[in-house]
């Protein structure tokens, strides 16, 4: 996210944001590569405030959606996508489908009235963040694991960084200024060349492969990081609300900066699996 000019051109603290940036890096970074059951914990603990702060905005506009099963089936898929082995991509599937089905009979018993309304939302918030998030656990599960999760985190942040300050620099001409008024063409090119120059790096330098596969999956992280950004800008307007919460100084809530990851994530488990 960039903000656009005139101004105050910044838009959060920003030595604030970036303490906290270098401090969430610096968690994720020792639980990777000391323990990695660690890190699925951290996943699952940030993914979970992320939903609970889907499920308050919901609430806010009298959507009931039930926070304890939606946040146990997250768990349960993001475990079983890195401890399933060669079968975790059915372990995920599989737990998502239960925990669809126990979310509705969970809900048919409530009552009937918004029935459709209450579990609309529900399955919204089962498949973003939840499911989206059990491919972290696939990304883990393989011999590059950790590796590969920071090839992950880190070029899908390029954008974030690249973005922000193309756009606090250069940035003249609004993207989507209905969805996202902050946006600028200016900001996605600098966000563009921030993460392919990063995937190229670190696919060259962790994972021993080509720098054009870097920078192939540095121009999808960037394009997927985008859109999912605009994904919850959309969701915010309609709910009414600036942030989705207020837990990460500078920064605004845990849904407010895994929007571009949940969205990058997917396609760039499938190119690192295909490709390196």
């Amino acid at each position: 996210m960039e903000p656009a000019t005139g101004g105050s051109r910044t838009g959060r603290n920003l030595p604030v944001a970036i303490a906290v940036g270098a401090g969430l890096g610096a968690v994720i970074i020792a639980s990777l590569y000391f323990v990695e059951w660690l890190f699925l914990a951290v996943v699952i603990a940030a993914v979970g405030i992320g939903v609970t702060e889907l499920v308050k905005s919901f609430a806010a506009r009298d959507i009931n959606v039930p926070v304890v099963p939606v946040l146990a089936g997250m768990a349960i898929m993001v475990c079983g996508a890195y401890w399933g082995g060669r079968d975790g991509p059915a372990w995920l599937v599989g737990a998502f489908a239960m925990t669809v089905l126990v979310l509705m009979i969970w809900r048919m018993f409530q009552g009937t009235e918004g029935y459709v309304r209450d579990i609309s939302a529900t399955l919204l918030v089962t498949v973003y963040p939840s499911l989206l998030a059990g491919f972290v656990g696939l990304l883990l599960a393989d011999d590059q694991g950790p590796d590969r999760v920071v090839v992950f985190v880190a070029t899908t942040a390029a954008s974030d960084i690249g973005g922000y300050f193309a756009g606090i620099l250069f940035g003249r001409h609004k993207m989507s200024p209905r969805i996202s008024p902050k946006k600028t063409w200016e900001g996605l090119a600098g966000s563009a060349l921030a993460c392919m120059a990063v995937g190229g790096w670190l696919v060259a330098w962790l994972l021993g492969d080509a720098v054009w596969k870097g920078v192939l999956i540095g121009a999808v992280a960037v394009a997927f990081a985008t859109l999912g950004d605009l994904v919850e800008s959309v969701i915010k307007r309609d709910l009414g609300v600036k942030d989705m919460g207020s837990v990460l100084p500078g920064h605004g809530g845990l849904m407010d900066r895994l929007d571009s990851l949940l969205a990058a994530l997917i396609p760039i488990w499938a190119l690192l699996t295909l490709l390196v």
